[in-house]
């Protein structure tokens, strides 16, 4: 397992990356519309140099938000990795919280989260039906047969 920069990976790679796995590189959630192809991140490469996880991030003053993170291999560690990465690299920008949202249907992420040490901290009621006027390729039933209808803000301290 090789953990990269994701400035370090052909653009073009990490855009079909999210596209495979999103639908497209843009992600829209309560705090706004991100780019993720274009954000600082990590890439974990498997032995063929293919990504099989990316997370990506955004700081602003002391806060860091994480915007994306994937994974296509359950349960080697590579969600857990990724986000320890991103937690020492903005420790040394003096960041004293991470934040990240998801959306009521990803049972799996609220748990892995809250067993990173992240807290529940906001509920935004209908968030996604908003974010679907600027990305209509949000489905309206997550594979669990959950309606996606609202964020849930996480955030840990890390100072």
């Amino acid at each position: 397992m090789k953990i990269v920069q994701t400035s370090e990976i052909p653009k073009h790679i990490v855009t079909e990356f999210f596209i495979k796995h999103w639908g497209s590189p843009k992600m829209v959630i309560s705090s706004g519309t991100y780019q993720c192809d274009e954000l600082d991140g990590y890439a974990v490469l498997d032995e063929n140099e293919r990504i099989i996880g990316l997370i990506t991030y955004i700081i602003f003053k002391n806060e860091c938000e994480i915007i994306s993170l994937d994974s296509t291999v359950e349960n080697k560690g590579i969600g857990t990795t990724l986000i320890q990465k991103v937690e020492e690299a903005v420790k040394q920008k003096q960041c004293n919280q991470i934040k990240l949202v998801t959306t009521n249907d990803n049972l799996h992420a609220l748990g892995f989260y809250q067993r990173k040490g992240y807290r529940l901290t906001e509920l935004y009621v209908d968030a996604v039906e908003i974010a679907r006027k600027r990305k209509p390729e949000i489905p309206l039933v997550a594979e669990n047969g959950i309606p996606i209808r609202d964020e849930i803000l996480l955030v840990k301290k890390l100072i």
